[in-house]
């Protein structure tokens, strides 16, 4: 797809093209091709500008809540897995330019390189239109995750909610266990289980066997009714 089409979608007009190119260009691309200016310079402004974005938005909105109380909220919406999301939602893997090997191994589809390209897309509409169209950004597109956030909804660790929730119930042993794992060794996927007192209670697979126990965990807290789909 073409970086027009992230224009034309999100309602931007940049002035300056060459941000919004550099904001979609990862290291690797630019390694590869020369003479392209990568992200990260963008990205290091970008979290910046998030960081400032959601601290004001916390502490206007909630002036009864302690610094203790503001951190940890901002905690969960300013972090790596809420960003994925925003990536995810503004379909930003469409639009990155990356090197062939990080193409085939799995780069468009790596948690952090699409984390950091949101990051770098703030910065770079922070640097065109401003701080103020920068802020109506996020808070547009951080909306859901900021809800959730404030209610406690965002599970960050499914495995550490797993044996929080079990540990309630006294001795239980948890355990994952490795079923299989398919691929070349370039784009391997891995196959896991996760036992509670020897029985089988979740299953998951990712393309790291934290990833697939992080998804088993998660399954296991659905089987509970703990609400994690």
């Amino acid at each position: 797809m073409n970086i027009r089409d992230f224009e034309v979608g999100n309602g931007i007009v940049f002035e300056n093209k060459r941000l919004i190119d550099t904001a979609f260009t990862h290291s690797s691309y630019a390694h590869q091709y020369k003479n392209f200016e990568h992200n990260e310079r963008l990205e290091f402004l970008g979290d910046a500008v998030l960081q400032l974005t959601i601290t004001e938005y916390l502490y206007k909105k909630f002036k009864d809540k302690s610094e203790g109380e503001l951190t940890k909220i901002r905690s969960l919406i300013v972090c790596e897995n809420s960003l994925f999301q925003v990536a995810q939602s503004l379909g930003l893997s469409n639009f990155i330019k990356m090197s062939k090997g990080e193409e085939m191994t799995g780069g468009r589809e790596r948690t952090a390189l699409q984390a950091d390209c949101v990051e770098a897309v703030i910065a770079a509409i922070y640097l065109d239109k401003g701080i103020e169209f920068a802020k109506e950004f996020i808070l547009n597109n951080f909306n859901d995750i900021i809800e959730k956030a404030i209610k406690n909804e965002i599970v960050l660790d499914f495995k550490t909610k797993l044996q929080e929730l079990l540990q309630k119930q006294g001795e239980i042993d948890i355990s994952y266990d490795l079923i299989k794992f398919e691929g070349p060794p370039h784009r391997r996927k891995f196959f896991t289980k996760v036992l509670i007192n020897s029985e089988d209670m979740g299953y998951g697979e990712g393309y790291s066997k934290k990833e697939a126990e992080q998804n088993a965990a998660k399954h296991a807290l659905s089987v509970l009714g703990d609400g994690h789909e």
